[in-house]
């Protein structure tokens, strides 16, 4: 599962990673939560990039407003072409989402679960998988674009954690990721393989981040 992650690296840092032009209004955020409008960056027709953002749980174009709202933050990669939630975007709608890192929770035998950070072992970007989806506001008649981000099983770092965690995907594979043409699922397995764990660096961090309305650098100190 991927249910909170951050972004802080420079703009210029993520438009020179993505191939992107400028990136106006960036800010940086410690602490993106479900509902959020999150980073992303999308593929057209000719192979030009643009970035956008998303808002953090998938809602299908025959999505109906109401209780489900935002609870499809992520799409399992093993069963994503076939659920009707997730197979169009799976096939057609395909982003990469920039990320500085990831938080999991570990259960404790007693007292509040200990939150994690979790960061590229070098300090680079991470590049999550993930699909998007548009759909017609009822009221207003505005687009909504909306997008989950794609897991796959943990690899030995994040499992004492969590048994999922984001697909990352690597960078000279961004384009066949973002490549609208390729649809079947084949072509794109290899994508799906967990990172090593000795690419990752595992780290305690402190309760505040427990809390979405917290977004400062100090949620991702590690505390012994």
């Amino acid at each position: 599962m991927c249910g909170r992650f951050g972004l802080w690296a420079d703009s210029r840092q993520i438009a020179e990673e993505f191939s992107l032009g400028e990136i106006p209004g960036f800010r940086p955020a410690y602490n993106m939560a479900p509902s959020h409008k999150i980073p992303a960056v999308g593929q057209g027709r000719e192979g030009e990039r643009s970035f956008a953002r998303l808002i953090w749980g998938l809602k299908p174009h025959w999505f109906k407003q109401g209780s489900q709202d935002f609870k499809m933050i992520n799409a399992r990669a093993d069963s994503m072409f076939d659920k009707p939630a997730f197979r169009a975007a799976a096939r057609k709608r395909r982003c990469l989402i920039p990320a500085s890192c990831f938080f999991e929770w570990k259960k404790q035998e007693q007292g509040a679960k200990q939150p994690y950070c979790i960061r590229p072992m070098q300090g680079e970007l991470f590049a999550f998988a993930g699909i998007w989806e548009y759909l017609e506001d009822p009221h207003s008649q505005e687009m909504i674009y909306t997008c989950a981000i794609v897991t796959t099983r943990a690899n030995e770092a994040v499992q004492p954690l969590h048994n999922r965690m984001p697909v990352i995907v690597p960078r000279g594979s961004y384009s066949l990721w973002l490549d609208k043409s390729v649809q079947e699922p084949r072509f794109l397995k290899g994508l799906f393989e967990p990172v090593p764990g000795s690419s990752l660096k595992v780290f305690k961090v402190g309760h505040r981040v427990n809390n979405p309305a917290n977004d400062d650098q100090g949620l991702v100190v590690p505390v012994s």
